[in-house]
């Protein structure tokens, strides 16, 4: 896992780098453009499960490298001259993200990310509660809520908390899932009275697929928040 960290920045490092920008100039941007991009960024910042919705029971982990690309083809002008940089088609987003069960058909998990080539830093954590846990015939349902929260951009505050349903149904190594939500964005510019709060719900569907090979878990998911739509893939240990 150490040696994958380095790879999975790298490559984010690679897909960026013909945009390497800090959003540090808000301030340039009309209260529209300001909304567009704070719309964009909250479905790429909103928390991705990339997992099925059965538990890990009290004695699982769940441990993976997650690599997400959201579209942000709406906004790309306003990220231009936010940053000064180039337009910008898809934002990558690498994260270590850490689940662990908990008794009574509870799961915590975690993630933290850094994307290279810019100033964002960004962590979330959610809390899972599975209303069936599954079985050999029946489907996992479980409920979820979660937050993010942005980091190291002076200029902007952005937080979401989101709440969604998801089923599951595991066939031999492989679990298929779906689930839908809804998403709350709060986005604060720090620049003075030139631009103001955008506080907006975003609705969320997902649907993705879970391999377990036992030494190693990949895991695939589409996500569709709002107008933007994600691309998430998982690389890790779960057991």
């Amino acid at each position: 896992m150490k040696k994958l960290l380095p790879l999975f920045c790298a490559l984010a490092f690679i897909s960026q780098s013909s945009f390497a920008a800090e959003i540090s100039a808000l301030q340039a941007l009309a209260q529209a453009e300001f909304k567009v991009l704070s719309e964009d960024l909250g479905s790429a910042f909103s928390y991705k499960p990339v997992t099925p919705a059965e538990p890990l029971g009290i004695t699982g982990f769940d441990i993976g490298l997650v690599v997400t690309g959201t579209d942000m083809e709406k906004s790309s002008q306003a990220w231009s001259t936010a940053t000064g940089g180039d337009t910008i088609s898809t934002l990558i987003i690498p994260k270590l993200h850490v689940a662990k069960g908990l008794p009574l058909n509870l799961d915590i998990a975690a993630f933290y990310s850094k994307i290279p080539t810019t100033n964002i830093s960004l962590f979330g954590a959610e809390l899972r509660y599975a209303i069936l846990e599954g079985g050999i015939t029946m489907p996992a349902v479980a409920i979820r809520g979660a937050m993010t929260k942005l980091s190291g951009v002076t200029q902007l505050a952005l937080d979401t908390k989101s709440l969604d349903i998801s089923i599951s149904k595991g066939f031999a190594m492989f679990t298929p899932y779906a689930g839908l939500g809804q998403v709350w964005v709060n986005s604060t510019p720090n620049v003075g009275a030139v631009l103001t709060e955008e506080s907006f719900t975003q609705r969320k569907l997902f649907a993705g697929g879970n391999l377990n090979l036992g030494l190693i878990n990949m895991a695939l998911e589409a996500d569709k928040t709002g107008e933007a739509k994600s691309y998430s893939v998982k690389l890790g240990f779960r057991f």
